[in-house]
């Protein structure tokens, strides 16, 4: 009888054990598959941060409240998460640092890292950038968005390389209207008047064309000049008029939005050709992020912006673009002998 007691003690003293140890595999593999989803997700925050740390200055010379430092803001926002927080990006709007050509020549130098440089200022640098001003080539932020990614927009880009600059892509910032003194409703009569205009070779010889003569005065003279009489009105987009109550002064806009306004996203060469080429697709990738945001949003601001404006007592009224298809023609003929790069983005988006 004993023997047999012992002989079932021992036999569920083994079951026992044996079950244990099934127990305990469970639970060290169920340990283990933990231990591993936590070394994984460590891996993948470190592998985020893992590299050099990085911080940038951008320098532009629009208000804190204009697009371009909304689009800045954004390409910080973009570089940090995208980056684990290596990437840290300090803006300077308001020409903080200058003006388009002194930040420039920082961006060449290397003492700045990023700048938003409009494309005006860089038709005087590269006669390509001039493609951009044909008059009436876009109907659209759409069409004007869609061009950027082509290869002839970036070969436009490519042309500042020689000068230690690496132009990354492009963002839209509103169409290019003409304010007056008096409304004026033909080319014609745009003859004899004297216009405030973005100095740029391309925009003062479209108005040259037009019988206009261009004058190239700092933004912050504007309103005086015309209040004065200096001027008869002035070559202007939206936001700024607004921002600027250019309003009173002028009265009469013509909405021809004869050109689309870039402005070129633009970084140091030798610190992008330095970085490993998981931090240049960084880079290129954040900025194509505020491109388009900063496109985006500006478009969708055009018939609010428009509101305003009437609000104040402003004429807003259309311009037939047929009035300046002779004007149009002068001009591309013109610059296209002036650049290949000119003739071929003329005549593959020019309708």
């Amino acid at each position: 009888m004993l023997k047999l007691r012992n002989l079932l003690f021992f036999i569920v003293l083994i079951a026992g054990l044996a079950l244990a140890a099934c127990s305990g595999g469970d639970t060290e593999k169920s340990n283990s598959d933990g231990d591993t989803a936590d070394a994984e997700e460590s891996a993948n925050t470190e592998a985020a941060s893992d590299g050099e740390t990085y911080e940038f200055k951008l320098g532009h010379i629009a208000p804190p409240d204009h697009i371009f430092n909304e689009a800045g803001e954004k390409f910080a926002e973009e570089l940090e998460e995208r980056s684990g927080g290596r990437m840290t990006l300090e803006l300077y709007p308001g020409g903080q640092l200058g003006s388009d050509a002194d930040m420039v020549q920082q961006l060449e130098t290397g003492s700045l890292d990023f700048g938003f440089i409009t494309n005006a200022f860089l038709t005087s640098k590269s006669d390509a950038f001039s493609a951009w001003f044909a008059p009436f080539i876009f109907d659209s932020y759409e069409a004007a968005h869609e061009a950027k990614d082509t290869e002839i927009a970036k070969q436009i880009l490519a042309t500042l390389e020689d000068d230690g600059l690496k132009a990354l892509d492009y963002f839209f910032s509103g169409h290019r209207t003409m304010m007056f003194t008096e409304k004026i409703e033909s080319p014609e009569e745009i003859k004899g008047l004297t216009l405030r205009v973005t100095p740029s070779p391309a925009l003062e010889d479209w108005y040259r064309l037009l019988g206009a003569s261009p004058e190239s005065i700092s933004l912050p003279d504007v309103y005086q000049s015309a209040q004065t009489g200096l001027i008869d009105g002035m070559e202007m987009d939206l936001d700024v008029a607004i921002a600027s109550n250019f309003d009173e002064v002028t009265g009469y806009a013509a909405m021809t939005n004869h050109m689309v306004w870039p402005a070129v996203m633009i970084m140091n060469k030798d610190l992008f050709d330095k970085m490993s080429d998981e931090d240049q697709q960084i880079v290129v990738e954040s900025m194509k992020a505020a491109s388009e945001f900063a496109t985006t949003k500006r478009a969708g601001q055009e018939d609010e912006f428009m509101g305003i404006l009437t609000d104040r007592g402003m004429e807003l009224y259309d311009m037939d673009e047929s009035l300046f298809d002779s004007y149009k023609e002068e001009f591309d003929e013109k610059y296209k002998a002036m650049d290949p790069l000119i003739e071929e983005f003329i005549d593959t988006f020019r309708e």
